[in-house]
């Protein structure tokens, strides 16, 4: 436990992070790659390159000082975060490897300001807050390896399918290579596919959603071609994922992981938003209601650009012919000459809160909500327009954590 004077000397530091949080972060990752290049076998350089990863921990030890005298208080972020990395493999050493960087980050971007008895006060609470994720993280890869079906680090897999969905968004199928059982898994959840790309000179990891149901013999991964968009680093392991794998060819996956998870014991209607490839998790949680819970009521809002790039139009639209508890809502934000003439869609347009009034449960409804930032920081503003309690909106970010409330 962190004694009266060492709490206060953090509380004393929260100003000084809220300014400075996101510098002493950048510099942090520089210090850390540099003196141990190794790590960049872990870390996902593209949310480097874009900043979120630097934003991510520099909310976290803000948060972390805000909340140093009840750090239970931040054991959400700890289990969220826990989960990421048993998903990548962390291991407890490289928690003192990350205090030495985190403290050498801060003492360089604060200057004088950073005094001996400031950090030494960080030394001291780093270590209490490293011990308390090292504890979750244990717990995680106990039960992750005794479940049925369970594994540690990564098993091979075949994919077994290779089915495209739609222009950029892609199905793998897959099985795992020795024949054995897989892990079940809650709908929401994820796995980590770990790649040696030819010609790279790191492996890479990347996390993607589980798109199927729990109760299948395979896991399915729907994944967009991140190649399109001109501003941004080309994504390296989708593009290799689409060109370059085929059925057959062999992945390496962990265990599912997450913590953004449909509650299977609520009974109030749900509602699934998902923007482009963020439909993922919510296909797995809305084809478990459609298996389990006959009689909740399900709201699906699918949104894309246009009907070239919907991915599972047809499969979604045949559920709810058979399933009368399902109703689907259809939204293209720019739909093509043959959209309007042919294809079906129900909204034109960004989605808003006069759209969504139009389509929600006229009683208390749970909403799960998954895309891109943008997209999800408009719908959580139609949302909370429409009066619907912060407390049912649940939404997961593709990446580093954020935030999408004003």
């Amino acid at each position: 436990m962190l004694n009266e004077n060492t709490i206060a000397i953090i509380k004393s530091t929260v100003p000084v992070l809220e300014k400075y949080g996101t510098d002493i972060t950048k510099r942090f990752y520089q210090l850390l790659f540099t003196n141990h290049p190794e790590l960049l076998n872990v870390f996902n350089q593209t949310n480097q390159q874009k900043g979120r990863q630097q934003t991510a921990l520099a909310n976290a030890v803000y948060a972390a000082a805000v909340h140093i005298d009840n750090l239970a208080a931040i054991l959400p972020v700890v289990k969220q975060i826990g989960h990421k990395h048993r998903s990548l493999g962390i291991q407890p050493e490289a928690y003192p490897i990350v205090g030495e960087n985190l403290l050498a980050a801060i003492k360089d971007v604060l200057g004088d300001a950073a005094t001996d008895e400031i950090l030494q006060a960080w030394g001291e609470a780093y270590g209490v807050i490293a011990d308390a994720f090292i504890g979750v993280e244990a717990e995680m890869y106990k039960e992750t390896e005794d479940q049925a079906g369970g594994w540690s680090g990564f098993r091979a897999f075949r994919i077994d399918r290779k089915v495209q969905e739609s222009d950029v968004i892609t199905s793998f199928y897959l099985v795992p290579q020795d024949g054995k059982a897989i892990a079940s898994f809650l709908p929401g959840q994820y796995v980590t596919v770990q790649m040696k790309i030819p010609g790279e000179e790191y492996t890479h990891m990347r996390q993607y959603s589980l798109s199927d149901s729990p109760d299948k013999p395979y896991y399915r991964i729907s994944v967009k071609r991140e190649d399109s968009r001109a501003k941004e680093p080309a994504g390296k392991v989708s593009v290799y994922l689409h060109e370059s794998l085929n059925e057959g060819d062999e992945l390496l996956l962990s265990a599912p992981a997450g913590d953004f998870i449909l509650d299977q014991a609520g009974t109030r209607p749900v509602v699934f938003i998902g923007g482009g490839v963020g439909f993922t998790p919510l296909m797995s949680m809305m084809q478990t209601v459609l298996a389990n819970q006959p009689e909740r009521k399900i709201t699906f809002i699918q949104a894309a650009q246009n009907e070239q790039v919907h991915a599972m139009k047809a499969h979604v639209q045949e559920l709810a012919e058979k399933n009368d508890q399902l109703s689907v809502h259809i939204c293209y934000e720019k739909p093509l000459s043959q959209d309007r003439t042919v294809n079906h869609y129900d909204h034109e347009g960004f989605i808003d809160a006069k759209y969504l009034k139009s389509v929600l449960p006229s009683e208390e409804a749970d909403i799960y909500l998954c895309g891109p930032v943008p997209f999800m920081k408009a719908v959580y503003a139609a949302l909370q327009a429409n009066q619907v309690p912060t407390q049912r909106i649940h939404y997961e970010f593709f990446g580093p954590a954020g935030s999408i409330g004003a």
